[in-house]
């Protein structure tokens, strides 16, 4: 149509929409979509009862608006996307994509969703203004979902994990301030730190979790006070902080005056094995404002998340909402309480842990077999990704890069470091396939992509 378009002159009109739907052999949605397209690109103006015509051509501007000024405005005052973003674009179609961190279409409970959000649509007052906490039903859901002692009135309603974060970090520390995370760590919490003027500092993890007694002398050494932590199925590494360490972790961050900002964002992402209380539960003092969303286990789009915190931090919280954009749409949330308190979505979970727990088993049997020579760091029982460690020596750039020319995406390890890197990692997902057969040829490509990286070095 664009084609057509462009040899008609302003004001021609363009071929109804019974005759479109002849020539091109698409369905009356399909052409209805692409005038809706063209229309908003400025190309045809509809008329109703008349029929579309084509719109008048816009006057290019004669000059390039010149912007140098900017940057002396703007100074070094920048917003660092470069770990959460690859520079050189999208991969190309047909790439396998291990590098994502949501489920794959066929994961996800679209028909659900769906039904959610028609029934929370026809509510009469679906398009009233929600409370600035969020909706009262939904808060309670989210408060019965993390246990004994929450109330609704401890929730805050959140567009999602990633904006919980960029409020948390805002509301309770100042520009210049350290902020402890584990080492390694979700790069999302690294750049949200980072753009609120803050200086993460890492702190070393072993097999176990978090090392308490190295968090206490970080605490001790930076006056920290804010600590960023993922007790459960940890992201990038899937490690589960041990039963022993939980207490001890409070215990250091309100020995220093300090909050834990837990990232529960795996709670419904476990392969079978029962997950723990979040630290939220073994909490007495207000000191965890604990974070958990339902985007990675339901869809992308459901930016529904839920910051939970006592005292007088949640007001904090509250006030940094608020001046932010004033409430999560409420249609969004809406959908969200139809989706938690329908049975389906028990189903749905029940189901996403076996095909969770299938695609890892694929992975790891794969890559295994193809490469003996990486080492898995652990098999993960919850979560979506392997931290796999390359043999010494191993650029992870050179590998990533090399198996983005041999169609699979990875995520380089550097990327969840605040600072040096210990070693050479990849971050290898296992949600964002279509089917556990992929995942196997994933596997082929990163043999030969590592063997090529190799041979060239």
């Amino acid at each position: 149509m664009r084609t057509v378009i462009a040899r008609l002159s302003p004001g021609d009109r363009l071929p109804s929409s019974r005759e479109l739907i002849r020539r091109y052999q698409v369905g009356p949605a399909t052409v209805s979509q692409a005038i809706a397209t063209l229309a908003a690109e400025g190309l045809v103006a509809t008329r109703p009862g008349s029929g579309t015509y084509v719109a008048a051509r816009a006057q290019r501007r004669a000059t390039v608006a010149d912007t140098a000024w900017q940057t002396v405005t703007l100074a070094d005052r920048t917003v660092d996307t470069r770990i959460l973003t690859s520079a050189i674009g999208a991969p190309p179609a047909g790439t396998i994509m291990l590098d994502g961190g949501y489920l794959h279409r066929s994961l996800q409970p679209t028909q659900i969703l769906t039904a959610a959000l028609t029934r929370a649509a026809r509510r009469p007052d679906a398009w009233d203004r929600a409370p600035a906490s969020g909706l009262a039903a939904l808060r309670s859901v989210f408060a019965t979902m993390a246990g004994d002692g929450v109330s609704a009135d401890d929730i805050l309603v959140t567009a999602g994990g990633q904006s919980a974060l960029s409020i948390a970090f805002r509301a309770v520390a100042a520009p210049g301030d350290p902020i402890l995370v584990e080492s390694p760590t979700y790069p999302g919490a690294i750049a949200a730190a980072r753009a609120a003027g803050l200086r993460p500092v890492p702190v070393p993890m072993d097999a176990d979790g978090l090392q308490p007694d190295l968090l206490a002398d970080a605490f001790a050494m930076t006056r920290a006070r804010l600590l960023y932590c993922q007790p459960a199925h940890h992201n990038p590494t899937g490690i589960m902080l041990a039963p022993q360490r939980r207490q001890q972790i409070i215990d250091a961050a309100r020995a220093a005056g300090a909050f834990v900002i837990e990232d529960d964002f795996a709670r419904h992402l476990g392969h079978g094995t029962p997950v723990p209380p979040p630290l939220l539960a073994a909490d007495r003092d207000g000191t965890v404002i604990y974070l958990t969303s339902l985007t990675k286990p339901a869809a992308p789009s459901l930016r529904i998340g839920a910051l939970i915190a006592r005292g007088p931090v949640m007001e904090r919280l509250r006030a940094t909402r608020l001046v932010d954009d004033f409430f999560v749409t409420r249609p969004l949330q809406e959908t969200a309480l139809e989706l938690l308190t329908s049975p389906t979505w028990e189903r749905h979970v029940r189901s996403l842990t076996a095909a969770l727990r299938e695609r890892c088993a694929a992975l790891t049997a794969a890559i295994t077999h193809e490469l003996p020579h990486w080492t898995l760091t652990r098999i993960p029982t919850g979560g979506l990704h392997l931290w796999v460690r390359l043999p010494y020596g191993t650029d992870d750039t050179v590998i990533a890069d090399a198996a983005r020319l041999h169609g699979v995406a990875v995520s380089a390890g550097y990327r969840y470091f605040a600072t040096e890197l210990p070693a050479a990692y990849l971050r290898l997902g296992f949600a964002a396939t279509a089917d556990p057969t992929e995942l196997t040829e994933a596997a082929r490509r990163l043999a030969s992509a590592h063997e090529h990286a190799v041979g060239t070095r």
